[in-house]
């Protein structure tokens, strides 16, 4: 360890001289990448450097929906003027539609404005001594606030306002308020990233680190139907009940310290039930509907429709080794797993595409064995034509009163993410869509999007144990559509902008849902219809006999959430221009924020006279169970996801040298290991960083090779990488440890790595040296 830390101590020397000479900004601008890292304590007094004293949420959920208020306190405890910054998340269906600061006595509503333009807007107010505040999205889920000109002594209380739409599955309602956003890691170099990645550069605390705010929230349930069961999983608390229908669940005081967690409520109405129907909104110039198409609490064999299923496998090169090899696995419990009246199909695809019949076969043994036969002569190469076979896979003949569940298997590595979309979206009535991404690092935009416009369920496997979990979970869900070749039509009830654009299967353990909007009068009616067993469904709602009701407001922030959704699957890794000024459009109009629109709220007295403030990023405790590792385990490098250098060297750092700064983090990082990382060599077009990077990540996994023996000595492996970052070959090029079994373990484990691809797309080779101590 000691040559180890002696050469780390003089490169931070070296660097330190460096910084004197020439600045950090120098050294920035050279190769380091946004990371995040762990949070120093300053000594300077002055400073208060955990502004967040408190975060708090009523919730107030009504039927099918739930209104959140969430509130966040921040202090100045300083001495000096303070930007307070703290990176949070929300729901991935959250509608936030308002926002509040007060000050004092004083109350000031947030105005939504496009992006930039409340950017501009803050950073005047700030520059004047003005006290505000900014809300901003970097992901659907992760949400920055900043809060300018918090003078001495100053508490700031911010309220963001949300709606949700809880849809039950296995007739269970279930509210997450989320409490945290985990570190995450970009490649993106630090100098050149775009504004709205930086909030991955972010202090965290150390693990089991309690937050430095209190947590607190309070939930209001007005069911409509009578309450069975309530039970909050991730949390104490404490349940009251006001009559059979309404309950008040508060948090236990010792879970004050609880926002290191999701905030998991899940509660079942009696006998099953579930609040469904017609819910409509009047507004002043537009109104809205829901439409919730529920499934009976019983299912017989008899009202179970033939089932067939699409498999589509992606047996391209990237999915060599393995995710192909979890590919199968999964792919032989799902078929054998067939009932003999179901139908199947098979459909393996690279650069071209083949199918295991022209039309689907009967869950017969024969077919079954034929097909996992087929399953597994795959070895994985060529290109990624995902999209061809998407479309051969749809256009298939389909059997008179089947069920059609369309299954894609892939790590998701292809260009063609709004073409797939708009595939899957445009035949939701011929069949429903579930995507299993298979692999470490999957392609989560596509795997999501697709669930999302396919009105299924996106399921990512990322170990080869959870395979045959995630198998069950997907049975579960499709194993009894109740209702297959649904129609919804409107007679006399002007409607319009209806999403989806057609209706999947109806599952028996989840509702569909419409949502649209209407002119005129409420009159006319709806009609369901569809196949249910083998026999002809059909519904009719007479609309007159619903009400819209001033209270059901939230649909209309719904109804454009679910809309903006889907624009955001399109535009996550492609931004089109006609796309972003839709949802900047819809964020305007319907008052939300959105990835391109931002709330402001800017106090007009000057507060801050000479507009000099000290910027605050409040550190985020890691999620509970989430090791030190997350965040980094190298103790210095130009990716380091520890403290980076201009925060060990500057001027409100404790005061020790740089030696000490790196060799104690040496110490303390690597106390109890007992295998480490010497030397890599990287040639091609990986940069060595991201190797690094994904060894320190994994490499305690070399510990389960030891088998508890004690092992010491060296070990030197070469690794060869195609361009997609998959390990082709493993060899061994020097085992100085005395232990030959461990060899045939480090390659096996080395061969389930996933490094990033090659940015010139050249494959690499990489030689690691292995110190076990």
């Amino acid at each position: 360890m000691k040559p180890l830390s002696t050469t780390l101590s003089v490169l931070a020397l070296a660097f330190f001289v460096l910084f004197r000479a020439s600045g950090l900004a120098q050294y920035e601008s050279d190769d380091r990448t946004l990371s995040p890292y762990f949070f120093v304590k300053s000594d300077d007094p002055a400073i208060d450097q955990l502004p967040l004293k408190s975060t708090s949420a009523l919730v107030n959920i009504a039927g099918v929906i739930a209104d959140v208020t969430a509130t966040q306190v921040y202090k100045n405890e300083g001495k000096r003027p303070i930007e307070a910054i703290y990176i949070f998340p929300a729901s991935t269906r959250a509608a936030v539609y308002g926002m509040k600061m007060t000050i004092g006595e004083r109350t000031i509503t947030a105005k939504i404005k496009k992006k930039d333009e409340a950017l501009q807007e803050y950073e005047q107010a700030k520059k004047e001594g003005k006290s505000a505040s900014l809300l901003e999205q970097h992901r659907p889920n992760v949400f920055q606030m900043n809060v300018a000109n918090i003078m001495p002594g100053d508490e700031i209380k911010v309220e963001l306002k949300y709606n949700e739409l809880l849809v039950p599955t296995e007739r269970i309602y279930e509210f997450v308020y989320p409490t945290v956003v985990g570190p995450r890691y970009s490649n993106l170099k630090s100098a050149t990233a775009p504004a709205s990645e930086r909030w991955v550069q972010n202090p965290y605390l150390h693990q089991a680190e309690a937050p430095t705010y209190s947590f607190d929230i309070l939930v209001n349930i007005a069911a409509g139907l009578p309450i069975q069961k309530i039970i909050c999983p991730s949390h104490k608390v404490g349940v009251r009940y006001s009559g059979n229908t309404n309950a008040v669940i508060t948090l236990d005081q010792s879970e004050e310290k609880g926002g290191n967690r999701d905030f998991i409520l899940r509660y079942q109405l009696a006998g099953g039930q579930i609040e469904s129907g017609f819910l409509l909104y009047q507004g002043e110039k537009e109104n809205f509907f829901l439409l919730m198409l529920q499934p009976p609490k019983h299912v017989t064999t008899a009202q179970i429709p033939g089932r067939e299923y699409i498999f589509i496998v992606d047996v391209s090169g990237s999915m060599h080794g393995f995710p192909l090899d979890v590919s199968k696995q999964l792919l032989r419990n799902l078929i054998s797993n067939l009932r003999p009246s179901d139908q199947f199909n098979v459909l393996l695809f690279s650069g071209g595409s083949t199918l295991l019949s022209e039309k689907s076969l009967p869950a017969a043994d024969y077919n079954i064995t034929r097909a996992i036969d087929m399953i597994d002569h795959q070895q994985g190469g060529g290109g990624t034509e995902l999209l061809p076979a998407l479309r051969r896979a749809l256009a298939l003949p389909r059997s008179e009163g089947f069920s059609r569940t369309v299954v894609m298997v892939t790590d998701g590595y292809v260009a063609v993410e709004e073409q797939a979309f708009d595939l899957i979206r445009n035949n939701l009535g011929n069949a429903n869509m579930f995507a299993f991404g298979i692999g470490s690092s999957v392609n989560r935009h596509i795997i999501e999007g697709m669930a999302h416009v396919g009105m299924g369920e996106p399921f990512v496997i990322t170990k080869s144990e959870e395979a045959g979990t995630k198998a069950e979970a997907f049975r579960r869900m499709i194993q009894s559509p109740l209702l297959t070749q649904i129609r919804i039509d409107f007679d006399g009830f002007d409607t319009y902008a209806v999403e989806p654009k057609t209706t999947p299967d109806m599952l028996a353990d989840r509702p569909v849902i419409v949502f649209g909007k209407w002119r005129g009068k409420h009159k006319g009616t709806i009609t369901l219809s569809g196949i249910a067993g083998n026999k002809p469904y059909r519904e009719v709602i007479d609309v007159s006999t619903v009400k819209p009701i001033p209270s059901h407001a939230a649909l209309r922030y719904l109804w454009a959430r679910y809309r903006i959704m889907l624009l955001s699957d399109y535009n996550m890794l492609r931004p089109d221009d006609e796309r972003i000024r839709e949802i900047t459009d819809l964020g305007i109009a319907y008052n939300l924020l959105t990835a391109y629109t931002s709330f402001v709220a800017v106090d007009s007295g000057v507060r801050n006279k000479d507009g000099k403030s000290v910027t605050v990023n409040q550190p985020l405790p890691l999620p509970e169970g989430v090791s030190d590792y997350a965040v980094g385990s190298s103790a210095f490098k130009s990716t380091s996801a520890l403290s980076p250098l201009s925060e060990l060297f500057s001027p409100t750092a404790k005061k020790e040298t740089a030696q000490e700064a790196v060799t104690d983090r040496i110490e303390k990082k690597h106390k109890d290991s007992s295998i480490r990382i010497d030397k890599i060599v990287v040639k091609g077009g990986l940069s060595r960083d991201m190797v690094q990077m994904v060894l320190e990540q994994e490499v305690q996994k070399f510990l389960n090779c030891t088998q508890n023996q004690k092992v010491t000595g060296k070990l030197i492996v070469k690794l060869t990488l195609n361009a997609e970052g998959i390990v082709n070959t493993v060899t061994i090029i020097s085992n100085r440890t005395g232990v030959k079994p461990i060899e045939h373990c480090i390659i096996n484990e080395l061969k389930k790595f996933r490094f990033p691809a090659a940015q010139d797309s050249n494959p690499s080779t990489v030689t690691v040296t292995l110190l076990f101590l």
